[in-house]
Formats: structure tokens, sequence, C-alpha cells
């Protein structure tokens, strides 16, 4: 995938030129629009007996138009303005965990934050999210004025202070851990969850918000993803959430890590890992971490499609490490494409990167999906526990000369046309709003280059350019078993 910042010629075809393609019984290309339709197995699990289809298509649907983004009436770039939303509504400390019980702390450098921001204001909602970018000095440049689109910043505390107290060997680790007090100081009223992470993560509040809904915010949590990499937790730990990914804590728990953040620092003088002394000092309070797959520090490099196609059936939370990983989709840079993922994700972020399996079986072709991302099409039915493991497009991060390199099943790249599939990425997201429903368009972005899988009498899909798939506009998760073509 490229990582170049200007996009080459699109190698997408014009509505006007492109090819109509059809699926009829003898297969003919004709000027008819197909569609399959989805036959669900009532038994499967989580399969809702209401879904009413998701279709593959190449009809000329108008394309989805950009999100509204609403800026902050406040000077969002005022470092000593209290970070406070909603003031003035009741809160019911009973009642459900909404986004504004959620205060979010990022940090990150002042000289990375001019080609990262992006990337946070592709999911950050002025005036709805609240919290602090905590900086390593004041912004500079092109920063300045403040984006009312970005979270108000701070500089961080007096650095200096914190390790001549303490001791410390590393003042970025002594900073990034005394980070979360910064936060529990600004917290204001109703707050149940502190949020950290960098400043090259995508977060997906709205998944968070859900997640955090299921636990009691009176009690001590740590909630957080470990690497994919099985090298960075074993030279870490596997106990600990990867900060960079996203943690949360309850916010008693933060508040009693903020009270004894100093001499945990001082305790942990010697460690050269912000997250590793966060969880020993999260241990030392009598907790462990509660971990969940959605979070991804993405310690990989080069291309990781072959990971992102193949999510696991979690909701997603968050992906990292932006700047060190080709651009997730084709011929664009990271910005636009940190904007295209949260398209869909305004829409629906429980379905976001969902794998759905299905099969068509008239052609013996399989599908998979990777809702709001990507979709490929093999030209043979392949087991589920095939599809499920991600393609080895991506590198490890660090150097290692033998497996076991990842925490997950994989399966390397092949030359089979029977095996290898054909890839097709998000381009456009709408929503219907007679039917509620969300539609999402997969352009194919290279040709596949292999001749058609001949066994069973498969037929190539090298014709096809683009799949469209449209899903009701309901937070749940979906299962198909089967496609279906219709005219």
């Amino acid at each position: 995938m490229s990582s170049s910042v200007s996009p080459p010629p699109s190698p997408f075809p014009s509505t006007g030129t492109s090819l109509i393609i059809t699926l009829s019984k003898a297969l003919l290309i004709s000027g008819v629009v197909f569609f399959l339709g989805i036959v669900l197995v009532p038994n499967i699990r989580n399969c809702p007996s209401d879904f009413a289809s998701d279709v593959v298509s190449k009809s000329n649907l108008p394309a989805a138009g950009a999100g509204t983004v609403i800026a902050p009436d406040n000077d969002s770039s005022d470092p000593a303005a209290k970070v406070v939303v909603g003031e003035g509504e009741e809160d019911d400390p009973n009642g459900p965990t909404r986004l504004k019980h959620l205060i979010f702390g990022l940090v990150g450098s002042e000289s990375a934050w001019h080609h990262r921001r992006p990337y946070v204001e592709a999911w950050w909602r002025p005036n709805e999210t609240r919290g602090r970018l905590l900086l390593d000095a004041e912004p500079t440049g092109d920063l300045l004025p403040w984006s009312p689109l970005s979270p108000p910043y701070r500089v961080s505390e007096n650095v200096t202070r914190v390790v001549e107290e303490t001791g410390h060997v590393d003042r970025r680790v002594a900073r990034m851990v005394h980070g979360i007090r910064e936060i529990v100081r600004e917290a204001g009223e109703g707050v149940r969850w502190v949020v950290m992470g960098d400043d090259d993560t995508v977060l997906m509040v709205d998944n968070l918000v859900d997640l955090v809904a299921g636990y009691d915010h009176t009690k001590h949590y740590y909630i957080g993803g470990h690497s994919e990499f099985v090298l960075s937790n074993y030279w870490f730990s596997f106990n600990q959430a990867f900060g960079g990914a996203g943690f949360l804590l309850s916010f008693p728990l933060a508040k009693a890590l903020s009270d004894t953040i100093m001499d945990c620092l001082k305790r942990y003088s010697f460690l050269i890992s912000a997250d590793k002394t966060t969880m020993s000092c999260v241990a030392d309070l009598g907790v462990n971490i509660s971990p969940h797959r959605g979070f991804h520090q993405l310690d990989m490099r080069g291309d990781i499609s072959g990971f992102l196609s193949y999510h696991p059936n979690v909701p997603l939370m968050s992906l990292h490490h932006f700047d060190m990983a080709d651009p997730i989709f084709p011929f664009v840079d990271r910005a636009e494409a940190a904007r295209r993922i949260m398209k869909p994700a305004r829409l629906d972020q429980t379905r976001m990167m969902q794998q759905v399996i299905c099969y068509h079986r008239p052609l013996n072709w399989s599908f998979s999906l990777s809702w709001g991302y990507s979709a490929q099409i093999y030209e043979r039915r392949m087991p589920r526990s095939y599809l499920q493991k991600p393609i080895e497009t991506f590198l490890t991060w660090g150097e290692s000369t033998s497996p076991p390199f990842w925490m997950f099943d994989v399966r390397p790249r092949s030359g089979d046309p029977c095996e290898a599939p054909h890839f097709f990425f998000l381009r456009n997201v709408k929503k219907l709003a007679p039917k509620n429903e969300i539609l999402t368009t997969y352009y194919r972005s290279w040709k596949r280059g292999l001749g058609p899988c001949l066994a069973d009498g498969n037929r190539s899909a090298d014709q096809i350019s683009r799949i469209q798939v449209i899903s009701p506009a309901k937070r749940r998760l979906q299962v198909c078993d089967h496609f279906y073509w219709r005219t």
C-alpha cells in the first residue's frame, strides 16, 4: 500500500467508462444491476431475524457527503480553561454512563502535533468530548491560532521538578505517567472514567462508552489491550495495557493513582517504560488489567490491511501507530486515511471492522467483509476457520528471527487463485434515510494478477470493480451464512 502523501491517479474506473457487471445464470455481462441477497440461517448465534440483507452490487448510487463538524464556542487554546462539558445538567450518579462521563488525556509533543493533529481531529468531538492534550512545549508556527477542532491543550507540569523529586531516570516516562495526575486534577464534576492515550491514535469514543457502561464505575478498574507482537509483551509485560492504544481507569482508581503517583515514580524510578510504570503503580493498589481485544497497539509495520481486514468480532476501540504503518487505505496519506475510517464510524461504531463471512452458492464464492474498511471475494468456498485468520501482509515491529511473532493466528499470502482474495477498500458511505440503512461502497484498488480458480467449476471475479453493502442502522453484530443472487 502506498505511503506517498501525494496520491497518484486513481485506479478506480469512472462512472461513465466502468463496466456494468451483472450476475446472471449464465454469468453474462449486461447493464442489469445485480444484487446478492443474504439468506440467514436462523440458528446462528447473534444472527438477527430482521436483518434484511447485505447487498453486493454495481449500481450508480450517489457518493456519501462529508460529515458535519461543529466548532466549540469557547477558545479551546486557553490552557487555564476548566474542562467541563454539559455543565448545568442534572447528573444521576446511578444513571447510565455517557460520553460526558469520560475525560480524555492525550500525551503528545509539540513537534509531532504538526502532522498528527488530523488523526485526533478525525475522532474528537468539540463541545462533546472533554479532556486535554498535554504538550511538552507551547505550540508554534502553523499550530497558532489553536484549532477549535483540536482538544484544548496545556503544557505538561514542570518535568524537571518531578524528576528531581522522584529521581526518575527517564524524563519522558516521568512526564507521561505524571500526566495521569494532571488529567485527574482537571476532571471536574461527574467524571467516571479517565481515558489515557497518545496523539497518534484514533479512538472509537462510542464503543469506549459502551464498554465502560458494563462496569461499575465506583470500583477500581484498569482496562486496556496487549500488543499484537509477542516480543513487545515479553520485553515489557504481558500484564500491562499498552498506552498508545489507550487505556481506561475508573475514576476512583485514577484518583488513588493520582494521590500516590510521586511515591510510585520514586519507587519505580529505574523503569524506562511509561506503560510498565503505570501497570506497576496500579498493581500496587491491588488492581490488575481487564484486557480487551478491541484496543490495538498495532506493533507492526508496512501494509497492515491483512490484519484490519480480519478483525475479531469484538468492538473496535482504537488504532495506534498511525505514523509507523503504511496508510490503511491505498493512494491516500495518513491524515486522509484517519478521516475516511471515521466516516462509517460516525454512523455506527459497533460494526466497525466487524468481520462478516458469507457464501454465494451458485458461484462457489466466499465473501469476507470488514465493515467500514474492506471487502474480499474468494473464488472458492473457504472454511470460516480459514477466513478468520489475518493474511500476513505486515512486518514485525522489532527484529525477530523465528516465530511466534504474533498473539494471533495468521496465514501467509498465497499465489493460488483459489486462496488469494480480490481486495476492495471503502471509498464511500451514506445513510439511507427512508429505510434507516447504511450503504458502504468498497472499490477494487488493484488487479489481483492471477488467473481464475478452476476448482469445482468456479468463475473469475476479475470483472467486479466495486462492492456495495446495505446494512440496517441498528447497534448489533451481524452474521450471515449464504449469498444468493437475484435480478
